[in-house]
């Protein structure tokens, strides 16, 4: 862990629940009368997708799939690996990817090209976090929490090793 290092915090508790809240309404608007399937992206947007789909107005189903391309490093490796699938059929459901951070795109990328195999009626994703600037394939958010640019983010779900999700607010080290 590096607590000898000082916090720098990007957007406070207060903030991230604010945005919070107007994702949660423009998702319910995008979505209303249809038939929609969150699928988180776990580690990592295990606490945002549970505050988001709280601020969900319509009916929804929620789904996790597990992913690793980072592993302990502060950098996407690119080889993106699904390691643990979906339960729920996505067949002509209106899918909603959602995930912590949108860095490379890699991950949502596979993910999407790999939910869309199953035939959903739609695919569309939802990021806390995205940061263009390092965007290596052709893939952009619907849904943005906050674009930030090329800093190393910790907090809110996002970890540095094993540590630091717990943290109700975004932060980088200094």
């Amino acid at each position: 862990m590096e607590n000898d290092k000082r916090r720098k915090i990007l957007f406070s508790r207060e903030e991230i629940e604010d945005r919070v809240q107007t994702l949660g309404k423009d998702i319910s608007k995008a979505y209303e009368g249809r038939d929609l399937l969150v699928v988180s992206l776990l580690r990592g947007s295990f606490i945002f997708t549970a505050d988001i789909v709280r601020e969900l107005s319509i009916p929804v189903e929620v789904d996790f799939m597990t992913t690793s391309s980072y592993g302990h490093s502060e950098i996407s490796g690119g080889n993106v690996e699904i390691v643990h699938d979906l339960k729920t059929d996505v067949k002509n459901r209106d899918v909603l990817i959602v995930d912590d951070i949108m860095d490379s795109g890699h991950t949502l990328q596979v993910v999407a090209q790999y939910l869309n195999k199953g035939n959903p009626n739609s695919i569309k994703t939802c990021v806390m976090l995205d940061k263009p600037s390092r965007r290596k394939v052709d893939i952009e958010p619907d849904f943005v929490g906050f674009d930030i640019p090329d800093v190393f983010i910790v907090g809110y779900g996002l970890n540095y090793g094993d540590y630091y999700r717990n943290i109700p607010y975004i932060f980088t080290f200094e």
